[in-house]
């Protein structure tokens, strides 16, 4: 379990936060648990995707919650253009939504989402994944992981399309990276392959560098895409 950030360790203040969600009584409900916090703090909201765009923008925040779901600009489309801008890189974006296994969650993932929530999501568990990304990790469950392949398997996806940097991969970083898009976590890919922790987490952020992943979530995705899913 990650521990909670807290002004002054290790981060110069509190995670500043843009919601950006069409209903106003979860714009509401969100803003009051980030108050609630020492820790984070409302950086600003939006009710739309391209107002949310233009607020993170100006705002820089360490993480966005973005609803999937929204008329004009939806989640997805302010995703992909935060994640393509230069100067919005260390945005960290988690996504809302309704269903565990929304449709658009896969393709969230793969346009550089850092994990998604359900929107009736107890309110510990919403701070634990504002806490998680904003330290680097991505919001991506074991559990959650087999149940997005699961529900994106072969017949849901197009052919199989290796990353255009595979072939950058050793043969160990390509099982690792396979056992990774199984959804098991570091010390159960360590206990299956008998190794330490220490040695899967080098070689996952060795792959995640070569095929420049912004983090672990979308090594799953292209794992997945690139046909790396049955280890072994």
């Amino acid at each position: 379990m990650t521990e909670p950030n807290t002004p002054g360790d290790g981060r110069p203040g509190p995670i500043r936060v843009v919601i950006v969600d069409d209903q106003t009584l979860v714009r509401m409900g969100l803003r009051t648990l980030l108050e609630s916090e020492d820790d984070t703090e409302l950086a600003g909201e939006a009710d739309d995707g391209r107002t949310g765009l233009d607020v993170v923008r100006r705002a820089a925040p360490d993480v966005v919650l973005m609803d999937i779901r929204m008329p004009g600009m939806d989640g997805l489309t302010a995703l992909r253009e935060i994640t393509a801008d230069a100067a919005l890189t260390d945005v960290k974006v988690i996504m809302l939504t309704t269903f565990e296994l929304d449709e658009y969650v896969f393709e969230a993932l793969r346009n550089g989402a850092s994990g998604f929530v359900l929107k009736d999501s107890a309110p510990d568990e919403l701070l634990q994944a504002i806490r998680v990304v904003a330290d680097g990790a991505s919001l991506l469950s074991p559990s959650v992981t087999r149940r997005v392949i699961d529900r994106f398997s072969a017949r849901d996806l197009p052919a199989a399309t290796p990353h255009p940097e595979l072939d950058r991969l050793t043969e160990r970083e390509r099982e690792i990276v396979a056992w990774v898009a199984t959804g098991r976590s570091n010390d159960e890919i360590a206990e299956e392959l008998v190794v330490s922790p220490a040695t899967v987490r080098t070689h996952v952020s060795r792959a995640m560098v070569k095929l420049h992943a912004r983090d672990r979530a979308q090594l799953v995705v292209f794992a997945v895409q690139s046909g790396l899913t049955q280890p072994g």
